[in-house]
This record gives structure tokens, C-alpha cells and sequence, in this order.
């Protein structure tokens, strides 16, 4: 019966520390830090593109996006973003969390950006103004 007991102890204490030292689900998938939301659109200001150690921002035609498998989550982006268009994942706003995917799909299809460019020419026109996911550009 001891050898039975110590058996079954022995198991317990493997599956518990298996359960302690395999990441989750949640932990496997690499999770975006940060997200390129709506004001971005027509404006594409670059300051966060400078000051990324990782390059993980991609361009389209009037979007920036950032890559989920190469944000390191170290937060330089977000405060010098002139359009005020980066969020941390923990604080994205309810109506943007479709962004999230958004980032993703389009940092797989667009090229890199790693300097900083100007911004279009109408950005300061277009910063501030509501719902401009309709004038996203995705090709």
C-alpha cells in the first residue's frame, strides 16, 4: 500500500508541477502588447516607428500597423504617437478591440517600416476625426 500511495504522490506532484511550469494557452500565443487603432488612418505619423527597438511596424498606403510576434511590449511607441493612436492591449477601447486582428492580418501582407517618414500631408486635418476604418486602404 506505501508503494501504491507514494505512487500516486508521485504522480499528483508531476502533474502539479507540470501545471506550474507549462505556459497556458494565453501564454503560448504571443500576445500584441500594443495596437495601431483608428486615428492612424489618413494621418500615419512615424515618431513611433523611430522610436521602436524591434521594428515591428509595418506600412500600408495610409495605416500603420505593429506585428504581434515582434512588439517586445516596452512601450515607447505609445507616448510619442502625435495622433494619439496607440493603445496598450490592457487599455484598448471596447469599440476598437477589432484592431487587434486588424494589426495582425495587415503586418503579415505589408512591408516593414524602420525609419521614420513624414506623415501624409493632410495628417493634421484628418487627426481627431471619427470612425475612418471606411478610408483604410488594405492593398
Amino acid at each position: 500500500n506505501r508503494l501504491l500511495y507514494a505512487l500516486i504522490y508521485q504522480q499528483r506532484v508531476y502533474s502539479g508541477m507540470q501545471r506550474l511550469f507549462t505556459p497556458s494557452a494565453s501564454f503560448r500565443r504571443k500576445a500584441m502588447a500594443f495596437v495601431v487603432t483608428d486615428n492612424c488612418i489618413q494621418c500615419k505619423y512615424t515618431d513611433c516607428v523611430e522610436v521602436c527597438p524591434v521594428d515591428c511596424f509595418y506600412e500600408g498606403d495610409n495605416f500603420l500597423v505593429i506585428n504581434p510576434d515582434e512588439c517586445i511590449d516596452c512601450g515607447l511607441c505609445e507616448p510619442v504617437c502625435p495622433a494619439e493612436a496607440i493603445y496598450s492591449e490592457d487599455e484598448l477601447p471596447a469599440d476598437m478591440e477589432h484592431f487587434f486582428d486588424l494589426n495582425e492580418k495587415l503586418s503579415q501582407k505589408w512591408p516593414n517600416l524602420s525609419e521614420r517618414k513624414d506623415p501624409l500631408p493632410d495628417a493634421a486635418q484628418w487627426d481627431g476625426t471619427p470612425d475612418k476604418l471606411k478610408y483604410l486602404i488594405e492593398e
